[in-house]
């Protein structure tokens, strides 16, 4: 089982405004293995801030966006506590961690010690830090939470959601920075003409060679459950389109345990 941060790590308190200038709002921090992209399999430590400017219904984790909690941390408490577990993968995530200036700082300590950085973004906004991968997850139309999809059943968010999913200066600007993958969550068949027309824009838009190997294809699905049902399809969209076909190998193992 995944070992989550030291008890006494993290502050108790959400709500008390850091005293330092170096911190960043954290959900989890915790040791496993990446579940998901190029990297599948290998124990890493992972750092989710808090916060996201989108509102995908289906997110895996509800309590980074929908209602974000989360304790503050300084970078050095950040960065003390990968120190503490074997392993020399660091994913940052959240969330969208690149919301926060501090997750720039953050990335390049971690570089600067040697570990190998992955970020895990939804693509709409630049950073210039150091980053080993950059993970981006582009939100397909799919994933806005329209008014029989809202988890909140409030309805507010979809207008903002689908003004906002996808900037594609920030977005080819993270593919031609960084070595990169474009891992999109498949809701089903219906998804692979908007994402074979968004790969063919970045590629147009960026200097750098978008393979179709570096296009991931990730089932939707939080619980072993879900992805009984939809990790078949997924798989076989993968080969008829050339894509790869990438598991969400923590599901596999914990199901939706927290701090995995």
């Amino acid at each position: 089982m995944p070992v989550n941060a030291n008890e006494g790590t993290v502050p108790t308190d959400a709500e008390t405004a850091p005293d330092s200038e170096t911190a960043l709002p954290i959900n989890e921090l915790f040791y496993s293995l990446q579940g998901e992209g190029k990297l599948a399999g290998m124990p890493t430590v992972f750092i989710r801030t808090s916060g996201c400017n989108l509102r995908c219904w289906f997110c895996d984790s509800y309590h980074t966006s929908w209602e974000p909690t989360h304790a503050w941390m300084d970078l050095d408490a950040i960065v003390e506590e990968v120190e503490e577990h074997d392993a020399e993968h660091v994913v940052l995530t959240g969330g969208e961690p690149m919301m926060h200036e501090e997750a720039a700082d953050l990335l390049n300590r971690l570089g600067d010690a040697g570990y190998h950085t992955t970020v895990e973004t939804n693509g709409t906004i630049y950073r210039d830090t150091h980053i080993d991968l950059a993970s981006i997850s582009p939100k397909l139309a799919s994933s806005t939470p329209t008014a029989d999809r809202d988890p909140t059943g409030e309805g507010e968010w979809a207008e903002r959601h689908e003004d906002r999913r996808i900037d594609m200066d920030a977005l080819s600007r993270l593919v031609d920075a960084y070595e990169s993958q474009l891992k999109f969550v498949v809701t089903g068949p219906e998804d692979m003409a908007e994402i074979t027309d968004l790969v063919e824009r970045v590629r147009n838009a960026t200097s750098t060679t978008v393979r179709d190997s570096d296009v991931l294809l990730m089932p939707e699905g939080v619980t072993r459950e879900d992805l009984e049902e939809t990790r078949t399809a997924v798989a076989e969209l993968a080969m008829e389109y050339g894509y790869r076909y990438t598991p969400r190998l923590h599901v596999d193992l914990w199901n939706d345990a927290p701090g995995t």
